[in-house]
């Protein structure tokens, strides 16, 4: 299938800004998909940039404080979904019975939760893939590259040792705009 205009043209701001979208198709019509490293607010610009030019309708999760005027109605129509880390709203179990309702449904999380250096990720997007029997996409902007994309889909073991094992291993190399800022690729 032919890309549209509108995914040309995002295609053609990442290439005019010496960047390249690196992508092996979704196998199954419903993942996870995580990003890392997230060490910059340009993260979010690069990502929706390469989310429009693949043409995937790849929603995402953000900080709550995003959704408020004068861009929450914007970021809600490019597939934000709000969340609130303060205090335990449900959040996860509301987002696996999202991924049992829907016929197609991929969504975007970045583990570490924050642009700031993190001794641990988030483990909410594990438990929501495991739970929905649905792979997890391993999705990078490597500054270093100057490559974004998904060329990784993994089935979770449900052994966290084991599977974020293979998760550091493939996110070994990747470097986010302010090296150093990466979280420790680990739960609490």
């Amino acid at each position: 299938m032919r890309p549209g205009p509108f995914a040309r043209f995002c295609g053609a701001l990442l290439r005019l800004f010496g960047w390249r979208v690196k992508l092996v198709w979704p196998p199954v019509p419903k993942a996870v998909v995580i990003v890392y490293p997230h060490t910059s607010n340009w993260d979010f610009i690069v990502g929706i940039l390469a989310r429009f030019a693949v043409a995937i309708p790849i929603g995402f999760v953000g900080k709550h404080t995003l959704f408020r005027p004068p861009f929450g109605g914007l970021f809600r129509r490019l597939g934000g979904i709000p969340v609130d880390r303060r205090q335990s709203t449900g959040f996860v179990d509301g987002l696996i019975e999202a991924f049992a309702r829907a016929d197609s449904l991929y969504l975007a999380i970045a583990p570490e939760g924050t642009r700031s250096k993190v001794d641990h990720w988030k483990s909410g997007f594990y438990r929501v893939a495991v739970a929905a029997k649905v792979p997890l996409g391993l999705a990078f902007i490597d500054y270093s590259r100057r490559e974004v994309g998904v060329e990784n889909w993994m089935a979770l073991s449900g052994n966290e040792a084991e599977d974020l094992a293979r998760i550091r291993a493939y996110y070994a190399d990747k470097r986010g705009k302010r090296p150093g800022k990466e979280g420790d690729i680990r739960f609490r």
